[in-house]
């Protein structure tokens, strides 16, 4: 069993403003800022072996900051990226959201759909056994990443999750494996 826990990237320049940032890099604020050196103070004497982040710009200042100083490795995988929102990167949030249900198999114009994206996660997932086995992870993302721990190790339908609201929260554990 690996036990995950799964945390989102700092509020970004672009979450102050209402824009959805998908595969664009976004910058964390001075907010975010401080709440990736609170999530380094939460998680690091809780036992982790191992920090997985998306390679978007966001995810890696997140991490860097969180973790920086040696021990725990952070290592990036583009597979935790956010939904490639195509043409609609940087669009505004609330206008995005109103169609976001239109592709949850679909792709965006020039993007991808949510299926593929948390496709993403669940071959991330498929490769954690063959080396973090009895491990405890952090995973740094985004909405898609955490839809794809949902789907994955939750059971949950993309459609439950595009209606439900995504609640932040310091964290959130998952399972993998028996």
């Amino acid at each position: 069993m690996i036990e995950i826990v799964f945390e989102t990237h700092a509020t970004t320049e672009d979450n102050e403003a209402g824009r959805a940032t998908g595969w664009l890099p976004g910058r964390l604020s001075a907010t975010g800022r401080a709440q990736a050196a609170a999530l380094g103070v939460r998680r690091r004497a809780d036992g982790i072996d191992a920090v997985f982040c998306s390679d978007l710009h966001r995810a890696v200042e997140t991490a860097e900051i969180a973790f920086d100083g040696p021990g725990v490795p952070v290592l990036y995988d583009w597979r935790l990226r956010e939904c490639d929102y195509g043409k609609d990167n940087g669009m505004p949030v609330a206008e995005l959201h109103a169609h976001r249900a239109e592709h949850l198999e679909v792709p965006y114009p020039d993007g991808e759909s949510w299926v593929e994206a948390t496709d993403r996660v669940g071959r991330f997932l498929a490769d954690l056994p063959s080396r973090w086995e009895g491990q405890r992870v952090v995973v740094i993302g985004h909405v898609a990443t955490r839809w794809g721990l949902d789907r994955f190790l939750g059971g949950a339908g993309l459609a439950e999750l595009e209606s439900a609201d995504f609640a932040w929260q310091p964290g959130w554990e998952y399972r993998l494996g028996a």
